[in-house]
């Protein structure tokens, strides 16, 4: 017999495979934007002040924290708010399913997602432009766990202190954003300097992107940027789960 909690997420996964926007901008659009990036010549020339990399080397990292971005911050929250508003939230706790199975459900659909294309991206930029592939796996490894830990960390955070769905889209705009920005996806974080590259790297995405860029270049992330990362897990899911309501 099927628990109810596995149904739930088997439910939660069928409807998100049918909401062809959220797979769009998830799965297909860092895609689309990492072969727009790798068509421009210059991103294809060798750096030195990037250690010999290119762009387009450096934008692999970045692309896989954008798909990060738009699942914790453009649809996760989206589903959850208007699971609340409409109250299917509330009717759930009547049933054995409780409420926590969606929200479950929603952080595995959107995980996986983020996996798929994550791994779309790292093969389109070895086959199509040559990108190196993560020379340090293990700290690509634990960078991506970590990544991806304080992504859904905002997507619940902004789900818990939004009372309706339009709020919840409003929270999303104003954190989208700098999270855009400190992330890379404006100009990668290595073009930074100074102050500005060390308030960067205290943010969730800031310190990923060091992480990730230093995995792939070889080495173990920084132990600075993984605690940063693990710091903002710890608070943000804490602020999630204190206030968060089911109805």
């Amino acid at each position: 017999m099927t628990s109810p909690t596995v149904a739930v997420i088997r439910t939660e996964s069928r409807l998100f495979a049918r909401e062809r926007l959220s797979l769009f901008w998830i799965v297909l659009f860092p895609s689309l934007l990492l072969v727009v990036l790798g068509l421009v010549p210059s991103f294809r020339e060798h750096n030195p002040d990037f250690g010999d990399r290119r762009l387009i080397d450096l934008y692999v990292p970045v692309t896989v924290l954008l798909s990060m971005i738009m699942a914790s911050i453009m649809t996760m929250p989206a589903t959850l708010t208007g699971y609340r508003e409409s109250g299917v939230l509330r009717r759930l706790g009547t049933t054995p399913a409780k409420p926590a199975s969606i929200l479950l459900g929603q952080v595995l659909v959107h995980a996986v997602a983020v996996a798929a294309s994550s791994l779309v991206v790292i093969v389109l930029g070895r086959v199509v432009f040559g990108t190196p592939l993560p020379e340090s796996l293990l700290g690509y490894g634990v960078a991506y766990l970590l990544a991806l830990a304080v992504s859904l960390g905002i997507g619940t955070a902004i789900t818990a202190v939004s009372p309706t769905a339009k709020a919840g889209q409003v929270v999303g705009m104003v954190v989208f954003f700098p999270c855009m920005f400190t992330a890379g996806v404006y100009f990668p974080v290595e073009v930074f300097g100074g102050t500005v590259r060390d308030v960067i790297s205290f943010t969730p995405y800031g310190a990923a992107s060091n992480a990730l860029n230093d995995a792939a270049a070889g080495s173990f992330p920084a132990l600075a940027d993984l605690a940063v990362m693990g710091g903002w897990t710890v608070v943000l899911h804490l602020i999630a789960v204190r206030a968060f309501r089911w109805g």
